[in-house]
């Protein structure tokens, strides 16, 4: 049995029956990123002293499905006395004096941090190339991005590097990655997860959420890191069901939407046919495809980039030299502001930087960010009609598979492009989920998205389900 192949589940079954221990287990993930990291690039920061004391640590007879399972965290969720560096030169040094929440959650589990890993500089980015410290790697095509922003967790997980990971998604940052590599992404309704500990990027639009190896896993992680958390106004006071209750029930009779919309012209055509395959496939499983429209969809990536890059703009005015952070002296003290964002934030961040504080400033306030505002509800009504009708929606995640490091870098509106089928979901604060649903001729995998009612994740994890127990594509791994 090679460890480092396992799942959580199976993992907790392994440890349960005595098949192997924690530190086993610890110890087999190291031994892959030892052999694998230095090319995939997947962990800015890796913990091994502590993780091995703690997977040592770990009770035998402990009932909880977490305890002694070595998981990676994205670098920009706040670990307690473990650097925390959102990617970024103006926090390479920071190390938080706290504990995110949903760390916090899992410690109470019993879990074994890993690493933090890589992601696009603040999350923000779709091919985790905007890093400071690396380009991470797609590890079904070294010449190609795992996606972004979270493509460190989703490349880390691909790889067999760790059980599962955490990663954020603004506007499609597990989704995206989690189809570029070939493994399970889902983002949470907006709420159902503390944002306590995760440095901002888009307050209304940011939610952490799991990266796995299958949908069971998802549920699982899910279970562990949902709740009402009073440390964030945005946390949503709403029950938490078990997640895994939703596995292996029948979806006979569940009505799929399709939205004309995406389904575009210019997207890739096996993307296209694999999708539309799946699609074919949950129906044989009894669902029902209905055909829908999202008709306000073609404005959601200009009414996200607006929407996202004023909230970082205010979010990020807190990087200046002062409190905690990278300082760059100058003659005075708006000198050293400069010169401390201009040594520590990288071209993408000031980009959207820039952005934002234009569509904020007087004068062009109504202009672009209440406009913005008016049609991220249009597009929150057109999910909500439709969810009248259907009990979840079935799109691509993406529309194209995992494309060759630099060829977007010098086309920022193409790259923006690369989330067209997830910017959504985030707008309207709706759950959705990727699984694989085959891959290219090139051998790229391909994911499809459901998209589900607001807090009901089990419907988008009940179909997922049925997907991936009916198909093999979840079962493929990379070869090195």
């Amino acid at each position: 049995m090679e460890l480092y192949r396992l799942g959580i589940a199976e993992a907790r079954a392994a440890i349960d029956k005595g098949e192997t221990s924690p530190m086993e287990l610890t110890a087999a993930l190291y031994k892959r990123i030892e052999s694998l990291d230095d090319t995939i690039r997947s962990f800015v920061t890796l913990d091994k002293g502590n993780a091995m004391l703690r997977a040592e640590q770990t009770r035998p007879d402990s009932r909880h499905q977490l305890a002694g399972i070595p998981l990676a965290v994205k670098d920009n969720i706040c670990t307690e006395g473990v650097r925390t560096t959102c990617s970024s030169k103006i926090l390479e040094n920071f190390v938080p004096p706290y504990e995110s929440t949903v760390t916090k959650n899992l410690k109470e589990q019993g879990y074994v941090l890993i690493g933090k890993t890589n992601l696009d500089e603040f999350a923000m980015g779709s091919s985790t190339e905007n890093s400071a410290f690396a380009t991470t790697r797609n590890s079904w095509d070294i010449t190609r991005v795992p996606g972004g922003s979270s493509g460190g967790s989703a490349a880390a997980v691909a790889a067999d590097m760790c059980i599962a990971a955490l990663g954020s998604d603004t506007g499609g940052s597990i989704r995206q990655p989690a189809s570029f590599c070939g493994v399970v992404g889902l983002k949470p309704t907006y709420g159902r997860v503390s944002r306590y500990g995760l440095v901002a990027f888009a307050s209304s639009l940011d939610q952490i959420g799991p990266i796995t190896k299958n949908v069971q896993d998802s549920a699982i992680l899910l279970n562990a890191i949902s709740g009402h958390d009073p440390f964030d106004s945005t946390s949503a006071d709403v029950a938490v069901p078990d997640f895994t209750s939703a596995i292996g029930k029948d979806i006979k009779g569940l009505k799929l939407g399709v939205p004309k919309e995406y389904f575009i012209e210019g997207m890739d055509k096996e993307v296209e046919e694999a999708v539309k395959q799946a699609i074919r496939k949950l129906e044989s499983l009894g669902a029902v495809p209905v055909p829908i429209s999202l008709p306000h969809t073609e404005y959601a990536v200009a009414a996200y980039y607006i929407l996202a890059t004023s909230e970082a703009s205010s979010n990020l005015a807190r990087y200046d030299g002062v409190k905690y952070g990278l300082r760059v002296e100058g003659k005075d003290l708006l000198d050293m502001y400069m010169n401390t964002r201009e040594a520590g934030f990288g071209p993408e961040v000031k980009r959207r930087i820039i952005l934002g504080t234009y569509a904020l400033s007087s004068g062009y306030y109504d202009a672009y960010y209440k406009k913005a505002q008016q049609v991220r509800t249009l597009i929150k009504r057109d999910f909500e009609k439709a969810f009248e009708t259907v009990d979840a929606i079935v799109t691509p995640t993406a529309p194209n598979p995992a494309f060759k490091i630099g060829e977007k870098t010098d086309d920022p509106l193409q790259m923006y492009l690369a989330d067209i089928f997830t910017i959504s979901v985030n707008l309207a604060g709706v759950p959705g989920i990727s699984v694989p649903c085959g891959f290219t001729s090139q051998n790229l995998p391909v994911g499809l998205q459901i998209i589900g009612r607001h807090f009901d994740e089990e419907a988008v994890l009940k179909i997922a389900y049925a997907y991936e127990q009916a198909t093999e594509w979840h079962m493929r791994r990379p070869e090195f």
